[in-house]
């Protein structure tokens, strides 16, 4: 992902997971067992909730399928991260200020 195109939307429209897109086939099923899936979206959750909330309904979409993620899946998760590539330079910043006005 480090030489990735970066994208501006966390979760582009054209794509429409589903349960349907879960593989079924033994030879998919394989191919996605080597896949880090889980390890991908629970680091999208934390940054989610350290300082990017607006993850949160890609990471929700995409977090649905991972009892039995399929390649539309995978990719999907791609795209989040190819969003976070073109926007490392957004996030939250928690500053204690002192004196208050």
């Amino acid at each position: 992902m480090n030489d990735c195109k970066p994208v501006s939307t966390p979760l582009a429209a054209h794509f429409k997971l589903s349960s349907d897109l879960c593989p079924y086939i033994k030879e998919d099923m394989e191919y996605m067992s080597h896949v880090p899936y889980a390890n991908a979206i629970s680091s999208l959750m934390y940054a989610m909730i350290c300082t990017r909330p607006d993850l949160a309904y890609a990471v929700s979409m995409v977090s649905r399928y991972m009892h039995n993620p399929g390649k539309k899946h995978w990719s999907a998760v791609k795209w989040i991260f190819r969003y976070l590539k073109g926007t490392s330079h957004v996030g939250l910043v928690f500053d204690k200020k002192i004196g208050y006005n």
